[in-house]
């Protein structure tokens, strides 16, 4: 390690601008980013999906022949490389595995062979960087699809010399997604049955690539302080709580931020007017807009965005449910995602009652998105459990009020509006109802009707800071910590 920079290895399934369907994608980019402008060479590693094809055309090929092994057999890939954006990508190509349309299924399922897939990545991510000679300080792995690299660490690559500087980090993202298949999978891993014990891979008779992870990491993070906490619940640890209360002198949980160059009102081409804290009253140039998009009636009625995934974790029930009561006191939906069918139809069912107060739009659309952040007054995420939650951080970017249910990074990341003190950033609740989001609602429009208490709440929006500056300093002292204790290595002062 030079005296002033550090050399970290990002690994994960996916990562903006090449390969996306979630946050995760967000952070493993904006994240190396931030840690770049530190100093440190931070380079990422993903599989070269089809989309990264279309994407990443200049790609180019840094290593043509990487045998991995496979059962009996030996897969062929390649590694190409991209500078983007000041950073260097990697990219592992293997048609057979990752040539497909969607990164993990289809509507109908996961893929039937994600285990052999994601196996073979962390396999091949670890021989490659040997044959590529970059020296990792610091391997932070992300996810259950890179659960097996700590582990390969501390017994395949357990003596090798390349990596014997090299300390690991893993990240949760979502605990609920955890990687879980069947015991005869154990071969594609290339360990020994000895392996398949709870204190490695094993889990209630399967092998769990999360539990892999987290056991064998040098330290494990995840992605809010509030997370952090609540996974060492029974009610949120998804049957891992014992495993992360284990570890606890080793957890951390860091706030996820977003790239404030990216998302600013003051210079997004991707919305229908520019504006930033010194003119509010441009904003809503972009709610004329939204309300035109979705064919809305154009009353100045409080107009609430929804960015989302259609999926239970997000709350989408509880929308359901109060949704006529929000209509009845005079708010507009805009809606955009895609998830269950059976909450697609049931949107398309709200939609269709009330053509001029609901638009909804199934899908992902990255500008539409940008100008639902843009041209809403309030941005509603209901969710049943939510990690860190990204679209509250932009809403709040965007001068929009995020009503959130208090849950993992929501609560560290949303301040209850006091109009006496006019203190605060939005609106919560706790209790997992309808009822309490109806009341909640009814707080926020009384707010919203008062154009002092109205225009102090949008401007505590923009002044709340969520860049990934201080979080990239925290993930910073974290690497020097587990390389220190490690290796006995001093950080330079």
């Amino acid at each position: 390690m030079s005296a002033n920079k550090l050399k970290v290895l990002f690994v994960s399934s996916e990562a903006a601008p090449f390969a996306k369907t979630g946050g995760l994608a967000d952070v493993c980019a904006a994240l190396p980013a931030a840690l770049r402008e530190a100093g440190d060479d931070v380079r990422v590693f993903i599989p070269f999906y089809r989309m990264v094809k279309r994407l990443a055309p200049r790609a180019r090929d840094v290593l043509p022949c990487l045998p991995i092994p496979v059962l009996e057999r030996r897969e062929n890939s390649s590694v190409l490389q991209l500078e983007h954006e000041g950073g260097i990508f990697y990219f592992l190509r293997n048609d057979k595995y990752y040539d497909r349309e969607q990164l993990y299924g289809t509507p109908d399922g996961d893929y039937l062979d994600n285990a052999e897939r994601f196996i073979y990545f962390c396999k091949a991510v670890l021989e490659a960087v040997k044959q590529l000679d970059f020296r990792p300080d610091v391997i932070h792995c992300h996810d259950w699809q890179t659960g097996l690299i700590p582990v390969y660490l501390k017994s395949v690559y357990r003596d090798s010399l390349f990596f014997h500087h090299s300390a690991s980090m893993f990240t949760i993202h979502n605990l609920a997604y955890q990687g879980v298949f069947w015991h005869w999978d154990i071969h594609l891993t290339g360990l020994g049955w000895e392996y398949f014990v709870p204190n490695w891979i094993e889990f209630y008779g399967k092998i769990n690539l999360m539990k892999a992870g987290i056991l064998h990491a040098d330290c494990v993070t995840t992605v809010s302080e509030q997370y952090a906490r609540e996974i060492q619940s029974e009610e949120f640890g998804c049957g891992l709580e014992g495993v992360l209360r284990a570890r606890v002198d080793d957890l951390y949980g860091i706030l996820n931020g977003i790239d404030y160059r990216k998302f600013d009102p003051a210079h997004d081409p991707d919305i229908a007017q520019n504006y930033d804290a010194a003119t509010l009253e441009k904003k809503s140039l972009n709610k004329k807009a939204l309300q035109a998009y979705y064919r809305l009636s154009p009353a100045a009625a409080p107009l609430i965005g929804v960015v989302s995934r259609l999926v239970e974790q997000k709350g989408v029930d509880l929308l359901l449910e109060a949704a006529d009561g929000l209509l009845e006191m005079g708010f507009q939906l805009a809606i955009l995602g895609t998830g269950s069918a059976e909450y697609h139809r049931r949107l398309e069912e709200l939609a269709r009652r009330y053509p001029e107060r609901v638009g909804l739009r199934l899908g992902y659309d990255a500008k539409l998105a940008q100008l639902i952040y843009a041209g809403s007054d309030f941005f509603l995420m209901p969710s049943r459990y939510e990690p860190c939650g990204l679209g509250q951080l932009m809403s709040l970017r965007y001068g929009t009020i995020p009503v959130v249910r208090y849950t993992g990074g929501l609560v560290d990341t949303v301040r209850e509006f006091d109009p006496q003190t006019g203190s605060g950033t939005g609106f919560g609740f706790r209790d997992y109802s309808g009822k309490a989001l109806l009341e909640t609602a009814r707080r926020a429009l009384r707010v919203y009707k008062q154009k002092r208490l109205w225009r102090r709440l949008r401007c505590n929006a923009f002044d709340a800071d969520f860049s990934w500056r201080r979080s990239a300093q925290k993930y910073r002292d974290l690497y020097y910590r587990i390389h220190r204790r490690k290796h006995g290595w001093r950080q330079p002062s």
